[in-house]
């Protein structure tokens, strides 16, 4: 009974101090997750209920934020639970689940981020076909291709892991994720292989793909007027942040997980709620304050609040 509770559930290891923080934990962390809630759903709606919002940029920026929302409820609510829990447990397939939906929906952010620099190459580089390129059929491919291909590519993963034997049944993080590989009694060489493939197909070549068309970009409107190059700016400007402030957050993951660089347990908590919520946070502070017309519809919601008697 004991080494099949072993198999079938997995230790949280990577808690601090839970039990003597385990209620300032759960506010700080119950207030965040709010704040991404609420902030993220706010300029979702604006973009679905105003009209003049309704361009492909704007389409893929509501994506994007659906996406950090999509990411967050895979790490919070659980995460939660086990603040308030005697005991941080997860079952092996509920942590097979969230592993798969983590680097899912991670991937989705890097291809969505390249899909909105692909739109913002076709409005600068080729005005004038900009209707017909990006209209509502490749919008929607390019969102089906942004979920779909990391969602198939990982699912792959997950198929081989779950048929692999486990000899440890602590994890040292506080939820699923690279960490899990280290839980299995032999390195499984194709894995390893295949799981660079998949971070080359939906990180780096995505990444690689938004260098290069905001470089195209650049190049021209440093050559047109300080109009365009304004308009350029604004529009360009907040996806680049974006993009820094999610690759900072994947790079400790990737070199911390797979090069074996060995943290302390409170470095490695730090570094672990960084990841989870530096990008959900920023996003709508962002595209919020850096999207003119996001901007505006904003203050006009906040001026009818205080309006409002």
């Amino acid at each position: 009974m004991e080494a099949e509770l072993n198999v079938t559930y997995l230790t949280l290891g990577g808690h601090v101090e839970v039990v003597k923080y385990r209620h300032l934990y759960f506010v700080i962390m119950f207030a965040v997750y709010l704040l991404i809630l609420c902030s993220n759903s706010t300029i979702i709606c604006l973009i679905w209920i105003h009209r003049n919002l309704h361009e492909p940029m704007y389409i893929f920026i509501a994506a994007l934020l659906l996406n950090s929302v999509l990411f967050s409820t895979t790490i919070y609510p659980k995460l939660l639970m086990d603040f308030l829990s005697e005991r941080q447990i997860i079952s092996y397939s509920a942590c097979l689940v969230q592993y798969f939906l983590y680097y899912s929906l991670g991937g989705s952010d890097f291809l969505l981020l390249a899909a909105m620099a692909y739109d913002r190459y076709v409005s600068v580089c080729r005005p004038l076909q900009y209707p017909t390129i990006m209209s509502r059929t490749t919008v929607s491919a390019l969102l089906a291709l942004a979920w779909l291909l990391p969602a198939c590519q990982i699912a792959a993963a997950v198929v081989v892991i779950s048929k692999l034997e486990i000899c440890s049944s602590t994890l040292g993080s506080v939820f699923c994720r690279n960490s899990v590989h280290r839980l299995h009694c032999v390195s499984f060489r194709v894995l390893s292989v295949y799981s660079l493939v998949v971070l080359v197909n939906v990180a780096l070549l995505p990444v690689c793909f938004i260098l290069f068309t905001y470089t195209k970009i650049f190049i021209i409107t440093y050559h047109s007027c300080g109009a365009v190059r304004k308009k350029a700016a604004e529009t360009c400007l907040p996806h680049l942040l974006v993009l820094l402030s999610f690759s900072s957050s994947c790079v400790f993951d990737i070199v911390s997980d797979q090069v074996e660089v060995e943290f302390s347990k409170t470095v490695r908590l730090i570094m672990t709620f960084q990841i989870i919520l530096y990008h959900p946070v920023f996003n709508p502070i962002i595209y919020g304050l850096k999207m003119r017309e996001i901007s505006n519809h904003l203050q006009r919601l906040c001026c009818c609040g205080k309006a409002t008697p």
